[in-house]
């Protein structure tokens, strides 16, 4: 599980496009290189992967413990 401090200090390595932080339950943290934070859900039904965007880190912090 994510703390706010590791959500903070999450960055993207310039060569690459995202970067993925898992959470728990399918939830994880992408970051992008300019440095914006957006929490996803990733999902399954009937067997087909879904991803549900929930909102920017500023906005949406980690899950309580």
């Amino acid at each position: 599980m994510l703390t706010d401090a590791q959500c903070r200090n999450a960055v993207c390595p310039p060569d690459r496009k995202q970067a993925r932080f898992a959470d728990s339950g399918g939830m994880y943290l992408q970051v992008s290189p300019a440095g914006s934070k957006r929490w996803f859900l990733k999902y399954r039904i009937a067997g087909a992967e879904k991803k549900l965007a929930l909102g920017s880190y500023a906005y949406v912090g980690p899950a309580p413990p």
